[in-house]
């Protein structure tokens, strides 16, 4: 429709296209960075992560396994902080695509 009353494609792109394409990449790229966050966890966790003495959650809950009877925030406070930041990314992908959504624009 656009192109019959007579816009570029550049208009077209910036008008039309953008605005449905820009919101789902920036709600993936969020969910993106939390599953990152926990790949990163369980390869360190495994002893696949980058070398001591780069300090590391995964590596912190896998040394932290061995005192869990007697220092139980050895691991709790590296997989307490695992868990938030990956629950933050997942709920601020969830808010921004529940506020970057054209349709959503329109109905209110």
């Amino acid at each position: 429709a656009a192109r019959v009353v007579g816009c570029s494609d550049p208009l077209i792109m910036r008008r039309h296209v953008l605005p449905n394409v820009v919101a789902p990449i920036i709600v993936v790229a969020t969910l993106g960075i939390a599953a990152a966050i926990l790949w990163a966890a369980a390869l360190s966790f495994l002893g696949l992560g980058s070398q001591p003495p780069t300090p590391e959650w995964g590596r912190m809950l896998a040394e932290g396994r061995n005192y869990l009877r007697e220092q139980w925030w050895i691991a709790t406070f590296p997989g307490m902080a695992i868990m938030i930041t990956v629950l933050a990314m997942n709920l601020l992908g969830d808010g921004l695509r529940d506020t970057l959504d054209p349709r959503q624009r329109i109905n209110a």
